[in-house]
């Protein structure tokens, strides 16, 4: 059975961007988590660490340990970890404030799939955000200007559907779905518009493209 990772390496671990997985520490650190599996360095300059689906693995199972409760503002524990909104979230949303550290989310998560994806190419969602459809969805929604659903105003609701890779979108009205359409199309996403059988609401279903 392979040993947990060590004090030092869980801070590594836990240090790592938390959109694109991206490590800093020592170089014997990353290369102890390269050896566990926890870890890979990328073949192209300027040859960072980041964390493989095992790394990303052990610092969720953490995260669900600490937190009883899920987050209800903008970040987590009120640590300040960039966490997305999805809609629905009990504290008023802060656009203003929120801008840099979107921004900065979106422009890592480019960066994650120019790294990741095969081709390098930046249009297409890579593999962390087919693990992460819920946030990943999310953040492109808030990148591209969409407002999240809040206490104080109506937005987009981003959920969890039981088909594999599709999330289903939520919106007050049919001009903003039609409007998150666009904005998740532009970020590489197909969404298509659905009406719930039963509550007749109107919603989207949308999925990251493979080409």
């Amino acid at each position: 059975m392979t040993r947990p990772p060590t004090a030092a390496q869980r801070r590594v671990i836990d240090a790592a961007d938390p959109v694109t997985g991206r490590l800093r520490g020592t170089e014997a650190q990353l290369a102890a988590l390269v050896k566990r599996g926890l870890a890979f360095r990328h073949p192209r300059p300027p040859h960072d660490h980041f964390l493989t689906p095992a790394g990303h693995r052990i610092r969720e199972e953490e995260e669900e340990e600490e937190q009883k409760a899920p987050p209800t503002g903008d970040t987590l524990a009120g640590t300040g970890v960039f966490s997305a909104r999805v809609g629905g979230e009990e504290q008023p949303y802060d656009g203003s404030g929120r801008v840099r550290e979107v921004h900065s989310a979106w422009q890592g998560l480019l960066e994650l799939r120019r790294m990741t994806n095969p081709d390098g190419a930046v249009g297409r969602p890579c593999g962390w955000e087919r693990a992460h459809l819920v946030r990943a969805a999310a953040i492109a929604l808030e990148a591209a200007g969409q407002r999240p659903a809040g206490p104080d105003a109506d937005g987009y609701r981003v959920r969890a559907t039981p088909q594999p890779e599709a999330v289903a979108v939520y919106g007050p009205d049919g001009a903003a779905l039609r409007a998150c359409a666009a904005a998740l199309e532009r970020a590489g996403w197909q969404a298509g518009e659905y009406t719930e059988p039963r509550t007749r609401a109107r919603y989207l279903l949308a999925s990251p493209r493979r080409v």
